[in-house]
């Protein structure tokens, strides 16, 4: 279930994202990075 999925996405890819120095300079953090993705995926039909 796509609710689901978002519920679980931070846990499971919080440890494949790097930052970039440019990124961490910015303050970026991860699990932003990671809901704007999760955030900006259309949930399949």
């Amino acid at each position: 279930m796509p609710d689901d999925v978002k519920a679980l996405a931070i846990p499971a890819l919080r440890h494949r994202v790097l930052l970039s120095p440019a990124a961490q300079i910015d303050g970026r953090q991860i699990e932003a990075i990671v809901t704007d993705m999760v955030d900006a995926t259309e949930a399949p039909r």
